[in-house]
C-alpha cells in the first residue's frame, strides 16, 4: 500500500492565514498545508496528498476521523432537527448520554459519580474541578507535579508545569505546589515518600492541599507513566490529609491507555474525573467533570457555561459508549495494538543503544531520541513521508504516536515503518550537521 503523498494536484493559496490569522498557530508551520477532508486514520490535503494521522488531534479523534457509526447517528439527529445547543436545559441527547454514561461506563466499574458539564474544553473541566475542590475543602492551595499539563485557562495554567506555557499568563500563577512526578529523580527515589514527608512536616512550608491533581500518564509532559504503586500511594495521601484526588483523563482516557479510564490499572477512585478530548468520539467540543455525589455542593448556577449543551456532541458520544464499549472487546483490541506499538518501537530503539527510549503505555506511546532538534527532524520527515505527528517533553524531545484506536494491522505497520525510516534519517541528518560543525570548529 503506497501511503506517501499523492503528486500534487493544485497549490491552494495559504497566504490567508499568514494575513488573517494569529501568530499563535504552531501545527500548521511544520505542516504547512490545507487539509480537505479525513477518513478512519487518513487525512487528505487540497494538493491531493494523504497522510497517516498519528496525531489524532492530540487524542481527540481516538476512532478515528468521521467513524461511520457515529456520524450517521449524527446525521439522522441532525436531519431530525434536533435541538444543537441547550445551555443545562433538559434535552433528550443528554439524557441519552447520561442514561449510557451510567450503563455502560459507571456500574460495570462500581463507580458513583454525578455528571458536571462544563464549558467545552478540557481546561474548562480543570477549572470546575479545582473550584469545587476549593469550595467543598475551603483551602486554597493545590498540589500539582512536574511536567504535568492540564489546559491554557488561568487556573488549570497554574497546575501546568511547562514555562513556555506558563510565560503566557502575564501574571503571577499561584496557589499551586509543583511536586516531583514519579520517577523525576529517577527509579530509586520515591517521590510519593518525598510528598508524604513534605505533608507530614509542619515546618516544611506546605500548607494543606484542597486537592492533588494528577495524569496517570503525563502526555505533553513526555509520555511519563505512573505506576500502580505511586498512585496508590498518591490517593492514599490525597485521603490521608484531607485533600481531594483529581485525576486528569483528558488525554490518556476514553480508551488511549486501554480501558476506559487510564486509572484502572491502579484501582483508586478519584474524587474528581476530568473528561474531554474523545469523549464526544467524533472531535466535537465536549467537556465533563466527574465528581462524587457527597462533593456535588454546588449552588445552582454558581458555575456554568454556554456550550455546556452540546447536544451534537452528546449525540456522537452517545453513539460511541453504545458502539465501542458495551463489551470489552474494543479494549482489548487496543490492548493488542499497544503491544504490537511497543513492539516495533523497542526494535527501533534497539538500533540506536543509549540514543533512543521508548516511553508511555497502551497506544499512547513514543520514542524518545534525547533532544529537541532529533525529534523535530523525525516529525519533519516523517510529515515528508506522509505521516500527521508530533513532539512532547519538556525539551520537544520525544517523538508521540498517538494512532487511532481504530487502526488496522496492516496501516498501523505501514506507519511505524515509516516512522523507523524517519528516525533513521534524522540521525544521520543531524549527526551529520553535527559532525560538519565540529569540522568547521576544528578548522
Amino acid at each position: 500500500m503506497n501511503y506517501l503523498p499523492a503528486p500534487t494536484a493544485t497549490k491552494p493559496d495559504l497566504r490567508i492565514y499568514e494575513r488573517m490569522e494569529s501568530r499563535v498557530r504552531s501545527y500548521s508551520r511544520c505542516m504547512p498545508r490545507q487539509f480537505a477532508k479525513a477518513m478512519g486514520a487518513w487525512m487528505y490535503d487540497s494538493e491531493g496528498g494523504r497522510y497517516l494521522d498519528f496525531l489524532t488531534g492530540c487524542s481527540t479523534l481516538n476512532y478515528g476521523h468521521n467513524h461511520p457509526v457515529l456520524k450517521q447517528a449524527l446525521l439522522d439527529y441532525i436531519n431530525a432537527d434536533g435541538i444543537a445547543q441547550s445551555l443545562d436545559l433538559h434535552t433528550e441527547a443528554k439524557a441519552a448520554f447520561l442514561e449510557e454514561l451510567e450503563a455502560t461506563i459507571l456500574k460495570p466499574r462500581n463507580m458513583n459519580y454525578k455528571a458536571m458539564f462544563t464549558g467545552p474544553t478540557g481546561t474548562n473541566a480543570v477549572e470546575a474541578a479545582l473550584k469545587l475542590a476549593r469550595k467543598v475543602t475551603g483551602r486554597q492551595l493545590v498540589i500539582a507535579f512536574t511536567n504535568g499539563f492540564h489546559g491554557m485557562t488561568l487556573g488549570a495554567l497554574a497546575c501546568t508545569g511547562n514555562s513556555v506555557k506558563r510565560s503566557g499568563a502575564g501574571i503571577p500563577l499561584n496557589h499551586v505546589s509543583h511536586e516531583a512526578f514519579d520517577e523525576y529523580f529517577g527509579p530509586d527515589v520515591n517521590t510519593a515518600d518525598l510528598l508524604e514527608h513534605r505533608l507530614s512536616d509542619p515546618s516544611s512550608g506546605l500548607d494543606a492541599p484542597a486537592a492533588i491533581l494528577v495524569e496517570t500518564v503525563q502526555g505533553e509532559g513526555g509520555l511519563n507513566v505512573a505506576s500502580v504503586n505511586w498512585l496508590k500511594q498518591i490517593a492514599s495521601l490525597a485521603k490521608k490529609h484531607g485533600a481531594l484526588l483529581i485525576i486528569d483523563d483528558i488525554q490518556a482516557g476514553c480508551g488511549r491507555t486501554g480501558p476506559f479510564f487510564s486509572f484502572e490499572r491502579a484501582g483508586i477512585t478519584p474524587d474528581i474525573i476530568t473528561l474531554a478530548k474523545s469523549l464526544s468520539g467524533l472531535g466535537l467540543p465536549l467537556a465533563l467533570t466527574l465528581i462524587r455525589p457527597e462533593l456535588d455542593q454546588w449552588e445552582p448556577g454558581e458555575h456554568n457555561g454556554t456550550f455546556r449543551g452540546n447536544c451534537h456532541a452528546f449525540i456522537s458520544a452517545t453513539a460511541a459508549l453504545k458502539y465501542f464499549w458495551r463489551t470489552d472487546v474494543f479494549s482489548r483490541g487496543v490492548k493488542r495494538h499497544g503491544q504490537i506499538m511497543e513492539n516495533r518501537l523497542l526494535q527501533i530503539a534497539a538500533k540506536y543503544p543509549g540514543r533512543v527510549a521508548v516511553k508511555g503505555c497502551g497506544m499512547m506511546l513514543g520514542l524518545d531520541v534525547g533532544s529537541a532538534d532529533i525529534a523535530a527532524a523525525v516529525t519533519r520527515i516523517a510529515f515528508r513521508r506522509g505521516i500527521v505527528i508530533e513532539t512532547s517533553g519538556p525539551h520537544d524531545e520525544v517523538v508521540k504516536i498517538l494512532a487511532p484506536l481504530t487502526i488496522d494491522d496492516e496501516t498501523l505497520h505501514i506507519g511505524l515503518d515509516a516512522v523507523e525510516a524517519a528516525v533513521a534519517d534524522a540521525f544521520i541528518e543531524t549527526d551529520g550537521i553535527k559532525w560538519n560543525r565540529r569540522k568547521a570548529n576544528a578548522h
